[in-house]
């Protein structure tokens, strides 16, 4: 069964383009007319465009040719991808996911590298001046150059790698900048560590090799997001948004971070899903958050965990539901907090988590099936961080299971197993019984889906509940409450 709200709480139990850095190596320095930006996106198809295509010369490239590339549930286990050196084995069992995935883990790539390696390679440098690091670009044959060496070329200089060190454990992720005075947008797990370190010191690298200590702005660990803002920054490349809302299964998308560590890498695929809900077990949320709370929603038995390879695991107080994309493109230890881009090389989603094969000796790596939270969600949580050192989610005042789990259930959905006196639900007309099929226009196909979508949205917002009843489809507009911790 899955609580919408969280105990603790009332009704509980109820409840712009970019300078192009050199190149590296013997390449050569990309033509300046490629840093224009990107052309709007067109529908990728597997054939060479001719020499005329007017989209080949709108991403200013210098060549007669322009290649351009383009639920139900199973039981996937993820493993969280949180390790700056290559992942440590580890297996878990089966658990819920809602459409297609039943085990999911997170990406940060934190730990195994140690303090004295951040000590002694990292942290001996200046903070704000230039490093020896890896340029951003190489470009060998410049007639050659793809859509991706453009997505790659604008979207590098808004992607930092992020180093986070407590008393006993360090471990690194990715960031994406929001500002030109250096606000960074990663995941809450990535800049605690897991949940280990309340006070992680913290050093972020540009992609251009320029170092900051960063300080945290504020975490959202309702939905993996944190925000942290770089010392002394200016003039640095925010990242674009685009609506997530409004991006189709197929289209392009670029994952760009520092996977394993190897800042400034960037995998291609396309979107392989929307609306997928994942449940992960999580050791940053406060104590008090599972005050009465159901042993089944413990967190202690999650196939989804905030898995640190390296580091002692934390045990897990809590289950989030979070709605997210789905990716082919390679996401591995160290994406986490980084950027998933569309076409014109604008956000679509924070990396946050991969499925891997599983098994006793399966490792946390990509096998083609990553997670990314949707930029719209990523964008309303980062603003009212930045605002107020916090942000807020809904609570519908209702207490779900799976209709699948109703033996005279007739259609799939969350079913509602009891509503909150003085929630939005029961102000709304929802009553026990009644099956939700859709939040907001978005499907619903079991309880993870409602409570993830719920969570997304803001408290007090309207939001619009689709149900079934007796048989019968209706509708409702609910005011949410607020989750309070």
């Amino acid at each position: 069964m899955n609580e919408d709200n969280i105990p603790n709480e009332s009704t509980s139990p109820e409840q712009p383009a970019p300078q192009v850095p050199g190149s590296t190596g013997s390449g050569h320095e990309i033509p300046t007319a490629f840093t224009s930006p990107i052309a709007p996106y067109a529908q990728p198809t597997m054939s060479s465009m001719p020499s005329s295509n007017p989209q080949g010369a709108a991403f200013g490239i210098p060549t007669a040719a322009y290649p351009y590339g383009t639920g139900h549930e199973s039981t996937v286990p993820i493993a969280p991808i949180e390790n700056h050196a290559a992942p440590q084995k580890k297996s878990f069992g089966a658990g819920k996911v809602a459409a297609l995935i039943v085990a999911a883990s997170l990406v940060g790539g934190a730990a195994g590298l140690g303090t004295s390696y951040l000590g002694n390679t990292l942290w001996a440098q200046p903070a704000g001046t230039a490093a020896s690091g890896p340029e951003s670009i190489t470009v060998n044959n410049p007639g050659s150059v793809n859509e991706t060496t453009a997505i790659a070329t604008k979207v590098l200089p808004s992607v930092v790698t992020i180093e986070a060190a407590g008393q006993s454990e360090s471990g690194s992720g990715s960031g994406v900048i929001l500002s030109e005075d250096g606000y960074v947008l990663t995941n809450t797990h990535v800049v605690t560590l897991g949940g280990a370190s309340g006070d992680a010191a913290i050093r972020v690298t540009t992609s251009d090799g320029h170092l900051y200590d960063a300080s945290i702005v504020g975490t959202d660990p309702i939905y993996d997001l944190a925000v942290i803002k770089l010392e002394d920054a200016e003039d640095l490349s925010p990242i674009a948004f685009t609506d997530s809302s409004e991006i189709n299964v197929g289209s392009t998308a670029v994952a760009v971070g520092a996977p394993l560590g190897l800042s400034n890498s960037v995998t291609t695929g396309i979107v392989s899903a929307l609306n997928r809900s994942i449940q992960i077990a999580s050791s940053a949320l406060p104590e008090s958050a599972d005050q009465d709370a159901p042993e089944e929603e413990s967190g202690q038995d999650s196939p989804f965990q905030f898995d640190l390879p390296g580091t002692t695991q934390r045990g897990a107080t809590q289950n989030i539901s979070i709605s997210v994309i789905q990716t082919d493109a390679a996401i591995n230890p160290g994406n986490s907090g980084g950027a998933l881009v569309d076409s014109e090389g604008k956000l679509i989603g924070i990396n946050v988590a991969i499925a891997t094969a599983g098994g006793s000796g399966g490792e946390a790596g990509s096998i083609g099936v990553g997670f990314a939270i949707p930029s719209n969600i990523a964008q309303r949580v980062a603003d009212e961080i930045i605002e107020n050192g916090a942000a807020t989610h809904g609570l519908l005042g209702a207490t779900v299971q799976d209709a699948s789990s109703v033996e005279d259930a007739d259609v799939a959905g969350a079913y509602i197993v009891d509503v909150s006196p003085d929630g939005g639900a029961a102000a709304a007309g929802l009553k026990k019984g009644d099956i939700v099929t859709k939040f907001n226009g978005f499907p619903v196909s079991g309880a993870t889906d409602l409570t993830a979508q719920v969570r997304g949205a803001a408290a007090g917002s309207e939001a619009t509940v689709s149900y079934v009843r007796n048989g019968k489809s209706f509708e409702a507009d609910v005011t949410l409450g607020e989750l309070v911790l």
